[in-house]
């Protein structure tokens, strides 16, 4: 009789044993938090004309997650016809708040468009780079500036002085360049491949004048390997 006691006291004592051990001694779960990303822009960024899983900030997500990065769907402040000063009021009225891992801005053309001067562009442009930075928790490493598409090489904008469009558009992207040269952050010079548009017409969309998804998918080739590095 005795010894059937301590058998029972022995099993009974493994048996509280095992419930006692945490459930996340077998398996940790992950802690790892999804990055958040930022795309600041008009038009171009929030992809007229193209679905919304077309969209470059769209199509760059998908990319990242694709090489192992956990990252959310992209907040976009962005509308097309947008200048410097329009993103700019309409980021106060966003009040996004300060903690991205990636911040991008896409700005300009509608100031080209209007016959803003490139000096009143500068004067504006590096107050919006500096916001980027603040929403990137003012870590301008996690801050890159894409270049201004040239829509001279659209059927749009065949037809309307294409080599002012060129001169003026490159006028503008020299300004940006060289902000970012100065201080030291991400710039990425996409007008090549929009100058594209008429020898491949799958690269402009629907409308004539904005880039397809085609032409938003070749910008995020040309972008991703740094912006991993970015984002890591």
């Amino acid at each position: 009789m005795k010894s059937i006691l301590i058998i029972i006291a022995s099993i009974l004592m493994v048996q509280c044993t095992k419930k006692n051990i945490p459930a996340s001694s077998d398996k940790e779960e992950s802690s790892e938090v999804a990055l958040k990303y930022l795309a600041l822009g008009d038009s171009y960024t929030i992809g007229e004309s193209v679905s919304s899983g077309e969209r470059w900030p769209v199509q760059l997500t998908e990319q990242l997650k694709s090489k192992g990065l956990e990252i959310s769907s992209p907040q976009i402040i962005a509308q097309t016809g947008w200048t410097t000063d329009e993103l700019d009021n309409a980021i106060n009225r966003a009040a996004p708040e300060k903690d991205f891992d990636l911040v991008s801005l896409l700005i300009g053309v509608n100031n080209q468009f209007r016959g803003r001067s490139v000096t009143d562009f500068k004067r504006e442009f590096e107050p919006l780079l500096d916001r980027a930075i603040a929403f990137a928790g003012g870590d301008k490493s996690k801050v890159f500036v894409v270049s201004i598409p040239d829509y001279g090489f659209t059927p749009f904008g065949k037809g309307r002085n294409p080599e002012k469009i060129a001169k003026e558009i490159d006028e503008y992207n020299q300004v940006q360049k060289d902000i970012c040269t100065a201080r030291n952050i991400a710039f990425f010079d996409i007008t090549p491949i929009s100058r594209e548009g008429l020898k491949d017409p799958e690269l402009v969309a629907g409308d004539g004048l904005h880039p397809s998804g085609k032409m938003y998918g070749l910008w995020v080739d040309l972008m991703l390997n740094d912006i991993l590095t970015l984002a890591k």
